[in-house]
Formats: structure tokens, C-alpha cells, sequence
């Protein structure tokens, strides 16, 4: 017999399979040896009062025992004679999109301009070493994205496209532990998504794909309004129809479709900076109580959502018990990211605090915010010292327009330099930031501290360009064999949503 139920436990019950067990066993009146398996199907916490519970759904199993593994399995077969699709992208979005392919029995030919998943976390290490950065291999460009060395969230909102479970199954296929399958927030943790990454890639070659990194794409090759192929830096040609997955930081790709007009748009995007406080002071606002989270809860964690004359002011990449990373992707500008091992364990919690943009910029060209962007990082090395150091200004400093005397330990290990953020970020950034951390502070009264530290700038929540495609087929507006996919076409955010929208154009792409 299954059955299914839905409890409430103390976080000491919660940590233990055999006190979750004896909840189960009493509640339904069964001995523990008649239950042979409890499955956890969701998991969250429930921190809004002062005792703080995990609500938790269990498949209990009576007198038998689970028929297959936790995860449904795809079978994925050869496919080294099928019809190609070039694939531009090994992140998310790109990497789902192969797999996609190789079911429907389509050759990916995955084409990647940064390194693979190894050897690109030296160069990430020589940006905060040497402060340079590699253009073509950073926090941002590389197999598996931005997200593969930011963290490896895997919560999102957008369960109307696609199916998140079968997502968060494949992801488990690959090697990510079970636990995301339940939790509210998944997450598999920087140290942990390479690996994973790396059997997804095993997996496409195993499958007669072809995976080809360090090799950039220049053009399209175009023949009477049909992408049929695409030319590479180092001279090499690839046939077939195109997936356009580059990311949200290919300002190269922006520039050469804008040049060779085709159709894209700019895109509302949203910019602030990288909030980073003890994450002891989280775990005792949080969870109520001035021990902190104690033994058996984890990292505390926030989301806020505030207005601020017009604009939404947010949290975005909430990191606990992580580090705040150079995440620039060329010279000459500064850029901060979150991120967070699997076990969250540092001493900080950081997030970005970031304002939306919409016509506070002149829209003179469909690249008309990204400039903006590109020029606010400019000015954030500038303010830095001209080095990957990042300008940073105590909390409550920022909010009263004063600049800091000196600033307290931090994450970001390239190191920070006190500078006025309040002085020379735009006054439609700043004067909605210093509200919306106020309206915070309310809620979670404690938030707003001068123990906590504002990194600037936090400009990479999305892509400021939007690439034109039909939404039924999901190729461009005016292009036959191109499809604009994932974060840095414009429609998706974040890891699940990219990988969802990468699988919706191979299925396109592949008839």
C-alpha cells in the first residue's frame, strides 16, 4: 500500500530519517516494520512565527517497496547519423537543448566560445588573483554559463512553459543529488553543478553529438532568409538549423545582429548591488530568535519585493552562507555576483538588491540599455580603482549619502575600496534602493545595519536585448532556421527556465 501525507515537524524531527519515520508510524497507526520507504516529495520551512516548522509531504510505503528509482530516466540514444542542429551556447539553455535533440533523434553540434567546465574555473581564479579577465572565459562565458560558477539555483516561477520536474530529473540523471526534487528552493551548489555539467556533455558525445569549445561564433550563414549554418573566429563552418543560446553578456552577438539588421529589441532590465551581511544577523532576523538558526536549520535565506516611486525594488539571487564574486566578462569594468557552495556554509549571506529600468533610458537603439549598462560597469571599475576590486559603501552609509571610513570584512576576495555609490550611481538607481532597504527593514526589522556592505554593481539580472521570434514556432520573426533560445535572447531567467526554453527550441528546430 502507498499512501501520502502531509506533515509538520520541528526542524529536529526534519533532519532525521528515523524521527520522520516515527511521525509517519504514529500518524498512521502502522509499525515501523510495515514501513519499508518514506519518500520526501516537498520540502519548506515555515519561518513566519517564532517556532519554526518544515512542512513536508511524504509517499509512505506500506509493506512494499519503491518500483523505481526517485527520478524518471531518459533513455538517450545514437544519434551520430541524424539530422544536425547547431547548438551556439553550453549553458543551460544550450545543454538542455542538445539533450532535447538527441531524443528526438537529431545531431547537436554544441558550439562554445568560453572553455570547458575545468579548465575555465583557472581563468575565473586568475580573475580574482591577477585581476584581469579573460574575455572569452570568465564568470559569464564558459561550458555551462553564468550560472555554473554563480551558484546553481534551480527555483523559479516559470511552470507555464514547461515541465520544472522533468528539468530537476534530468539534472539528477547527471549526478545532482535527489534533494532538489523536494525542496522548495533546489539548489546544487557551485562546488557540486561542474560535475554535473561535465556527465551532461559526456552524455551528448556518448550520443554521437559533437561538442566543440574555444570556438567563437563571428556570422550566420544565411541563404534567402534561412539560417542554415554558422561561421566560427578560428575558420571553421557548421551546417545546420541554429539555436541561438549565448547568454545574457554576448554583447558581440547583440552588436553583429543589430549591424546585419536583424530584428531585436532593447529589454527592461533591472541593476543595483550586491547586499552582503553576516549570516548570523540573517539567521537571527529570520528565524526569529537571537541563538541564530541553532543545529538543525539551514543558512537562512530572504526574498523581498518593494515599490519605490513606480519601480519594483528586489532581492535577486539570494546567496546563504555564500561569497560575492567578480563576475565582469571583459576590461575595464566591474561586475558582482552571488554565490553559494552546496553546504552554504560561509559566514556571509549576500544578494543583490537591484531597481527595475524601463524609459528612464532613451531608447536611440534596440542596444540603447545595454550601453547603459556597459557604461555604469565602466564606472564601477573606475570607482574601484581601475582593478577588479569593487566600490562599497557600509549600508546605512549609502542610505544616508555619507561616505564610509572603512568598511568591514567581506566575501569578495579581489577586495573593496570605500566609494560613494549614493554619489555617482544614477539618483533613479540609488534614491529607490535606499527606500526599498528601508521598506525591508520593516519587515525584517534588524536588515537595515551598517554591518552590512553595498559591492557595486549588480548589472547582469537579464539580458537588456531581446531577440524577435514567433512565439508558436519559436524561430525568429523574419529568419527561417534560427532560434533565439534562453536568458540571452530575452526569455527566460535563470537556470530552469533557460534549460525549459532551450528544450522548446530543439523541439522546434528539429522538425
Amino acid at each position: 500500500m502507498i499512501k501520502e501525507l502531509n506533515l509538520r515537524l520541528l526542524p529536529e524531527q526534519a533532519a532525521n530519517e528515523q524521527a520522520i519515520k516515527a511521525v509517519v508510524c504514529e500518524v498512521l497507526g502502522e509499525s515501523p516494520e510495515a514501513v519499508l520507504a518514506v519518500r520526501v516529495l516537498k520540502r519548506s520551512i515555515d519561518a513566519r512565527q517564532r517556532l519554526v516548522y518544515f512542512n513536508m509531504t511524504v509517499r509512505v510505503f506500506i509493506n512494499e517497496f519503491p518500483e523505481k528509482e526517485e527520478y524518471d530516466k531518459i533513455e538517450y540514444k545514437d544519434v551520430s547519423g541524424g539530422k544536425p542542429v547547431v547548438v551556439v551556447g553550453a549553458g543551460p539553455g544550450g545543454l538542455f537543448a542538445a539533450l532535447r535533440l538527441i531524443e528526438l533523434g537529431c545531431k547537436p553540434i554544441v558550439v562554445e566560445r568560453g572553455k570547458n567546465v575545468h579548465d575555465r574555473k583557472k581563468d575565473i581564479a586568475l580573475t580574482t588573483r591577477e585581476q584581469q579577465v579573460n574575455p572569452e572565459s570568465n564568470y559569464c562565458f564558459g561550458e555551462g554559463g553564468a550560472g555554473a560558477y554563480s551558484d546553481g539555483k534551480l527555483y523559479t516561477r516559470s511552470k507555464k512553459r514547461g515541465s520544472v520536474e522533468r528539468i530537476l530529473n534530468i539534472f539528477c540523471q547527471h549526478g545532482a543529488n535527489v534533494s532538489i526534487l523536494s525542496d522548495a528552493h533546489p539548489h546544487i551548489g557551485t562546488d557540486k553543478l561542474p560535475r554535473v555539467i561535465e556527465n551532461i556533455r559526456n552524455q551528448i558525445l556518448q550520443s554521437g553529438g559533437e561538442v566543440h569549445f574555444e570556438t567563437r561564433m563571428t556570422s550566420l550563414i544565411i541563404d534567402n532568409e534561412i539560417v542554415i549554418g554558422i561561421n566560427t573566429a578560428d575558420g571553421k563552418t557548421f551546417y545546420g538549423p541554429v539555436i541561438l543560446a549565448t547568454g545574457h553578456s554576448a554583447r558581440d552577438v547583440y552588436r553583429y545582429l543589430y549591424a546585419q539588421k536583424i530584428a531585436i529589441e532593447a529589454k527592461g532590465i533591472a541593476v543595483g548591488v550586491r547586499l552582503e551581511h553576516p549570516q548570523t544577523l540573517i539567521d537571527r532576523i529570520r528565524y526569529h530568535n537571537k541563538e541564530g538558526r541553532g543545529e538543525y536549520l539551514p543558512a537562512a535565506e530572504y526574498s523581498f519585493v518593494a515599490q519605490s516611486a513606480g519601480r519594483g525594488v528586489y532581492s535577486f539571487c539570494m546567496c546563504p552562507g555564500g561569497f560575492v564574486v567578480p563576475a565582469a566578462s571583459a576590461s575595464e569594468q566591474v561586475v558582482v555576483n552571488g554565490m553559494s557552495p552546496s553546504n552554504r556554509g560561509s559566514q556571509w549571506a549576500n544578494a543583490g538588491i537591484v531597481v527595475e529600468i524601463r524609459d528612464e533610458i532613451e531608447l536611440r537603439t534596440p542596444l540603447s540599455i545595454m550601453d547603459f549598462q556597459e557604461e555604469l560597469e565602466r564606472l564601477a571599475w573606475v570607482n574601484g580603482g581601475c582593478r577588479q576590486t569593487a566600490p562599497a559603501q557600509r549600508m546605512v552609509d549609502f542610505i544616508n549619502s555619507r561616505l564610509s571610513v572603512d568598511l568591514p570584512a567581506t566575501s569578495y576576495t579581489p577586495g573593496v575600496i570605500s566609494s560613494p555609490l549614493h554619489f555617482w550611481m544614477p539618483d533613479f538607481i540609488t534614491s529607490r534602493l535606499r527606500e526599498g532597504f528601508r521598506q525591508f527593514d520593516r519587515v525584517s526589522h534588524g536588515f537595515m545595519t551598517n554591518e552590512a556592505l553595498a559591492l557595486g554593481v549588480e548589472t547582469r539580472t537579464s539580458s537588456p536585448v531581446r531577440i524577435l521570434r514567433d512565439r508558436a514556432t519559436m524561430r525568429h520573426v523574419s529568419l527561417e532556421g534560427l532560434y533565439p533560445c534562453g536568458e540571452g535572447a530575452g526569455y527566460a531567467g535563470g537556470i530552469v527556465s533557460a534549460a525549459i526554453d532551450g528544450e522548446l527550441c530543439a523541439e522546434q528546430a528539429s522538425k
